[in-house]
């Protein structure tokens, strides 16, 4: 009988390079940045170093759990950090300058981000572009898109129900959080108990073996793009409530980068095939704990992104099979 704790087993072996990272990141952190692990609270909510990075790498992690799909049949998407700035224009307009309530303005923000996502996957399903041209297009029109919604300026609103998401708590951690979990179970549960992660990755790992099976690969490709567009409609509704204004010449810059870095860290091939939902959520964390750690230790924003480079190397090292089988064989004495 198999038991139900071999699954939970399975899912932390198949990211212990990335877990391994995160715990040495955080010893670091331990051995040499005071105050690091403080945690205090107030009016019921926790205050500290490790509540900052899961409230602003989650984020990042919602987006990349979206970015894992996309990546896991074969394709990319490098517009998600247009559709949180459009997302964040849509919503800041709708409540500062119609006087929307809330959730209409959050409602419409999403179905927005959502027909951005399903754009993204006629082009590449129906029209057949490359992802990465496909993407590219709403990446750079995007970007002017919300600058139009906005009248190039910076939206502020005052609406205390569409601030909670980004400033808000629940059960004493930040709303981000709390969305984060969400999204993950559900992820989860539709990827690993239905049919839909299997195709996925059958998609991923051999497209005209799994379309000679039956797989609905246009529609499944189709699905995977809308669902990466409305993860990052809900980043960018984050985003814009937690400063209370929508930025659309800012919001969301590089956060493309930022996701697939995490879906890669997390230990998901760019080839496609099988992905960790888990890893791409420890990969973000591994980012945000990584940027935290420097400017914690005065490292300067302009040099931050070098030793960002390398510690992201050396991870991606560790997980490569060429790499492991080589120390394999000097472990083992040179493979005669």
């Amino acid at each position: 009988m198999r038991s139900p704790l071999r699954p939970i087993g399975e899912a932390f072996w198949s990211v212990r390079w990335p877990l391994a990272a995160l715990a040495l990141l955080l010893a670091f952190n331990a051995a040499f940045t005071p105050g690091f692990f403080a945690l205090e609270v107030r009016d019921g909510r926790l205050f500290g170093v490790l509540v900052d990075i899961l409230n602003h790498g989650s984020r990042v992690a919602i987006v990349a759990l979206g970015m894992t799909l996309v990546i896991a049949t074969g394709g990319v998407d490098l517009s998600v950090g247009a559709v949180v700035a459009i997302s964040g224009a849509v919503a800041a307009t709708l409540v500062a300058q119609h006087g929307a309530p809330w959730p209409l303005a959050m409602g419409a923000a999403l179905a927005v981000s959502l027909i951005a996502g399903v754009w993204n996957g006629v082009l590449v399903t129906v029209m057949r572009l490359q992802p990465i041209v496909a993407t590219l297009i709403l990446m750079v029109a995007g970007r002017g898109v919300a600058q139009l919604i906005t009248d190039g300026l910076i939206i502020t609103f005052e609406s205390p129900p569409l601030a909670y998401l980004g400033n808000g708590s629940l059960l004493g951690l930040p709303v981000p959080v709390a969305m984060l979990a969400g999204a993950f179970v559900a992820f989860g549960l539709v990827s690993r108990r239905t049919t839909l992660g299997l195709f996925i990755e059958s998609i991923g790992d051999n497209p005209p073996a799994a379309r000679l099976a039956g797989v609905p690969d246009r529609l499944v490709v189709l699905l995977v793009y809308a669902v990466c567009g409305l993860c990052a409609g809900a980043a960018g509704l984050i985003d814009c409530s937690y400063i209370k204004a929508a930025d659309a010449n800012n919001a969301g810059q590089l956060l493309e980068l930022d996701a697939i870095l995490a879906v890669v860290l997390g230990g998901t091939s760019l080839a496609g095939g099988r992905f960790l939902l888990f890893g791409s959520v420890i990969g973000a964390m591994i980012m945000q704990t990584l940027t935290k750690t420097l400017y914690m230790q005065n490292v300067s924003a302009d040099i931050a992104p070098a030793p960002k480079a390398i510690a992201v190397i050396l991870v991606c090292l560790l997980q490569s099979p060429v790499v492991r089988e080589r120390v394999r064989r000097m472990r083992g004495g040179g493979g005669a």
